[in-house]
């Protein structure tokens, strides 16, 4: 199955996606199964391909289950039941679902594969804390059970530490605007993975910069709103308390596209600076969400530029 010629693509500015659900199925104690419901971006799914020969590659960890040939590349495949502890020998998984992103291309073995549905991002939830934040990052209520949407960014990062995120390099002072002061500056960062989340408000508070964080596009959105409704109250302008916005693309309630959208239609926050992170910054989403007003679009292993190119924007704006 290619999803990139199957499934129907997404305008950028709808706050909807489209999840490919799979199952990851487990044994109880009768050895009766347990079916486990799963879902992933269809934005990250290359194809869906029966499970292939495959090679275990040496000094693995016991959650890689090998590497498979897929039109002359060889690409790593994780075994899912293996890495969230549901593996069972009687259980044999036989489908690859083939992903894409961060530069990375990676299979992932799952037991079947069911459909695609398109959803608005305001029917995914967060998780609630009796799941694990580690791995989840939304859940989606259908009328017979509930789809996990799994962190694929983080699960994969762990075993491809090349496309994990790094650490950043501050711009060095001299390159700063002399009258240029990070301390004086306002960030709001939105991304719902924690992890990912708190490694990019280290990053800029490391540097100096004095960061919000919201955990969706909904909650940076009021965060906006209200500094923006707080300055008209008093008069000052909205730079004064906000220099830059930086959100992620997938995000549950409000997707990181309509947040960009909704702060490029918005009078007093158009000349706003945003950069979308995103691990799905391909050639043609770019151009896209450029398209939508994002300054800069950086992927998961750009961090280190991070820093960098937020000092830029941020001078940038103060000199208009």
């Amino acid at each position: 199955m290619n999803i990139t010629n199957s499934a129907v693509l997404l305008e950028s500015d709808t706050n909807e996606l489209e999840i490919v659900e799979f199952r990851v199925d487990s044994l109880d104690e009768n050895k009766q199964v347990i079916p486990c419901y799963f879902g992933v971006n269809v934005a990250k799914v290359r194809e869906i391909i029966r499970l292939p020969q495959i090679w275990k590659a040496l000094n693995s960890q016991p959650a890689v289950a090998g590497m498979i040939k897929l039109r002359e590349k060889v690409i790593p495949v994780i075994d899912l039941a293996e890495l969230l502890k549901k593996k069972s020998p009687e259980l044999q998984a036989d489908r690859v679902i083939v992903l894409e992103f961060n530069r990375l291309t990676v299979g992932v073995l799952v037991h079947s594969v069911s459909r695609i549905y398109r959803i608005s991002w305001e029917l995914v939830e967060p998780p609630a804390k009796t799941v694990s934040s580690n791995q989840v990052t939304g859940l989606v209520k259908m009328d017979d059970r509930i789809i996990l949407v799994l962190d694929f960014e983080r699960i994969i990062g762990e075993f491809c530490h090349e496309f994990a995120v790094q650490k950043f390099e501050a711009l060095p002072e001299a390159e700063i605007e002399s009258s240029f002061v990070r301390s004086d500056k306002t960030i709001i960062v939105a991304d719902d993975s924690p992890f990912i989340r708190k490694t990019i408000c280290a990053a800029l508070r490391q540097a100096g910069y004095h960061v919000e964080e919201a955990t969706n596009g909904e909650e940076a959105w009021a965060i906006l709103n209200e500094k923006l409704n707080n300055c008209q109250a008093s008069g000052i302008p909205i730079d004064s308390v906000l220099n830059l916005l930086i959100t992620d693309v997938e995000m549950p309630k409000m997707d990181g596209l309509h947040l960009t959208s909704r702060v490029r239609k918005t009078a007093e926050l158009a000349h706003l600076p945003v950069i979308i992170f995103s691990s799905m910054a391909s050639e043609d989403n770019i151009r896209k969400w450029h398209s939508l007003g994002a300054d800069c679009i950086l992927t998961k292993p750009e961090l280190p530029k991070l820093v960098m190119v937020t000092d830029q924007l941020v001078q940038r704006e103060a000199t208009h």
